[in-house]
């Protein structure tokens, strides 16, 4: 897996990897410095954290129902760069004008408005992996993918815990905006003339069809891309299991946050700690499973990190409220991370392997429309409920329920079983 990093015939796939380790880095403190803000200005309330992430998710049914059509259009390389750098300028905005305000108004619209590029970025990223390596690559390809994600997530949540928490949460900001231009400027480096050269024809076909009298409007190109989602089991099924997955991660997300705080006091620095385990744990069962995923029964591999995770979580909980000792927070989180991972390297390359690659586009923005769906409902039902119960029962139930859809999943057997994307 780690020779596609060092193969001279991959330069493109590596820049790739850089833009995304760079970027997404300075996510992880942008996240950590907008926990670090409401701590400040509504302590310990779990719905005020809630109506900020909210303003993530929302542009995914305002602008993902259309970003991958026009994806598919566009120049992905482009679309990846523009993206790059006009995050890094609003993200700028932050500090620089909208953190003295009595009102968190103009920190929404900010937010709001990040997302929205953000949206487009999503499916140019992983529709163009394919367009980077070459067939037999494409499974590494999704693990490094993967990897890059988990890695920046531990490195970012590692210095930018440290960095809130000490320096505060403005400078958390103009890190992320820096990391924008730096991973643009990664994405503008791909060179993808060879690749065009190579696909000549269909480029002069895709024009052809763009100036024809039958040429689709984007209305129905995405009534499309849902309807060939809806047409093969193997993306509905997949799209179930992640469906599952992100209610969870939702109903999760802003609760343990602020368990995370109550239990250890301290705003960002033992939640920075703990994330960079979960992170280092998805980094690990992501390398252990690129490397011998193709030996297992995937979709049994999916429903057995459910149950397991689901106990995992539970666990979690009980243990971290009644003995709040870090350590044993950091190795539980560690194996969550672990158990967990496995699941998105499967989805997405068996996404790629069935899907068309004139659809990529319209299948990832649908299912992001589906799945951040179900982050979103269960991520606010949760923060009301914790006004209510406390947030230990809230983890208790989801990782039960968790663990339940696993042991169903196990006693179904889909119709495409005998057929692996992995094999």
């Amino acid at each position: 897996m780690i020779k596609l990093l060092f193969d001279p015939q991959n330069r493109n796939f590596q820049r790739l990897w850089w833009a995304q380790l760079i970027s997404q880095f300075g996510d992880r403190v942008n996240q950590l410095a907008l926990v670090g803000l409401i701590a400040e200005r509504s302590p310990g309330s779990a719905t005020e954290l809630a109506k900020v992430l909210a303003f993530t998710i929302i542009p995914v049914f305002l602008i993902q129902p259309f970003a991958g059509v026009f994806v598919d259009r566009w120049d992905r390389r482009l679309t990846l760069f523009v993206c790059d750098i006009v995050r890094g300028v609003l993200v700028l905005l932050i500090p620089l004008f909208f953190m003295k305000g009595d009102t968190m108004i103009p920190l929404y619209i900010i937010v709001f408005l990040v997302f929205c590029f953000s949206r487009f970025y999503f499916p140019a990223k992983m529709s163009i992996i394919p367009d980077l390596v070459e067939g037999e690559s494409l499974l590494m390809a999704n693990s490094l993918v993967s990897t890059t994600g988990m890695l920046a997530f531990v490195t970012g949540c590692a210095l930018g815990g440290v960095l809130v928490e000490h320096f505060g949460s403005r400078n958390g900001f103009i890190v992320d905006g820096a990391t924008f231009f730096i991973s643009g400027l990664f994405v503008f480096s791909i060179d993808l003339s060879r690749r065009l050269k190579i696909d000549k024809e269909k480029i002069f076909k895709a024009g052809r069809e763009w100036a024809g009298p039958i040429r689709q409007s984007v209305g129905d190109e995405l009534k499309e891309g849902f309807r060939y989602l809806i047409r093969h089991e193997e993306l509905r099924f997949i799209l179930g299991m992640i469906f599952t997955v992100l209610s969870a991660g939702g109903a999760v997300y802003v609760v343990i946050i602020v368990f995370v705080q109550e239990a250890f006091g301290s705003v960002t620095k033992d939640l920075g700690l703990l994330a960079v385990c979960l992170g280092a744990g998805l980094l690990w069962g992501a390398a252990l499973y690129g490397r011998w995923g193709k030996r297992l029964v995937w979709y049994k591999t999916m429903f057995l990190c459910l149950i397991v995770g689901g106990i995992t979580l539970t666990v979690f909980a009980v243990l971290v409220y009644h003995y709040p000792n870090l350590f044993m927070a950091m190795a539980l989180a560690a194996l969550l991370g672990v158990i967990t991972g496995p699941i998105f390297i499967c989805a997405n390359t068996m996404i790629h392997v069935v899907t068309d690659e004139r659809m990529r586009g319209k299948v990832f923005s649908a299912l992001e429309i589906v799945i951040h769906g179900a982050f979103l409902a269960a991520m606010l039902v949760s923060s009301w409920l914790s006004e209510i119960v406390a947030e230990v029962w809230i983890l208790c139930g989801i990782g039960v329920i968790f663990s339940c859809v696993g042991m169903a999943g196990l006693r179904m057997k889909p119709k495409f079983v005998e057929w692996t994307p992995i094999s």
